[in-house]
């Protein structure tokens, strides 16, 4: 993961997420406790073009074939970012509708079993939950390239290109590949040019904060207020013993 993240670093990401994946088909499997990210560097790479260090997140990613796969999302709670990648049409409606998430996974590596319906998407999307599409597949092997654009495209007559992500599901910093190459990639799937480049930009931003929202009790927002200028600050009464003695000086 060190390599990946100085290379992600260079390509001018601002944020990378590490992905923990649980198979829910599993008898007793553990929800894994993330290594703390402190731990992962003695000094966190600077991003390409910016000054500051690259975020490091936790993801924790679901695979669920039946309900009883998904735990209340309080069992989560060591993750910043928490997915689901439901295999049923069932579950995928239930995903976009009622699960505690940040994003939905979209099938990469095999023909989608079911077809994406309108009303649990808008469902989706009207609570902030995005979809993801994993770009490695497609780079792989030609017939899981095939799988994937076929399942993007399907999500995209349907949702037309809103809250969409596309990201790597890299296992080697080989397959890893920078944003305007998985934007122009995202053109590929059918999404508009505008669309495409919010797929690895501000989307990517609104997870990050959904999850914020998401592990905080009722999703408050912390509010600061803006310091008045010097110019609009109001001027401080002058008692009015004083300000009489001053106008008969």
């Amino acid at each position: 993961m060190p390599r990946k993240t100085v290379l992600l670093a260079s390509f001018g990401y601002s944020t990378v997420a590490i992905n923990y994946v649980v198979e829910g088909q599993q008898k007793k499997q553990q929800i894994p406790k993330p290594q703390p990210v402190a731990e992962l560097f003695e000094k966190f790479p600077i991003v390409q073009g910016k000054s500051r260090p690259i975020k490091v997140l936790n993801r924790l990613t679901v695979v669920a074939t039946d309900a009883s796969h998904f735990r209340l999302a309080n069992a989560y709670k060591d993750f910043d970012i928490l997915a689901v990648f439901p295999k049923t049409e069932k579950l995928f409606h239930a995903a976009c509708m009622t699960y505690d998430v940040d994003i939905i996974c979209i099938a990469a590596t095999e023909k989608q079993p079911f077809h994406c319906k309108r009303s649990p998407i808008n469902g989706a999307i009207e609570r902030g939950v995005h979809f993801e599409i994993s770009y490695t597949a497609a780079i792989r092997d030609s017939t899981m390239k095939k799988y994937t654009i076929a399942n993007a495209i399907n999500l995209m007559s349907v949702c037309k290109g809103k809250n969409v992500i596309v990201a790597s599901g890299a296992e080697a910093p080989l397959e890893l590949r920078g944003p305007y190459d998985i934007a122009n990639l995202g053109l590929v799937f059918g999404l508009s040019e505008g669309d495409a480049k919010a797929a690895v930009s501000t989307n990517c931003r609104s997870v990050v904060l959904h999850g914020e929202t998401r592990a905080t009790a009722l999703g408050i927002i912390h509010t600061m207020k803006r310091p008045q200028p010097p110019s609009e600050q109001p001027e401080e009464e002058t008692p009015a013993a004083k300000k009489a003695k001053t106008e008969t000086d």
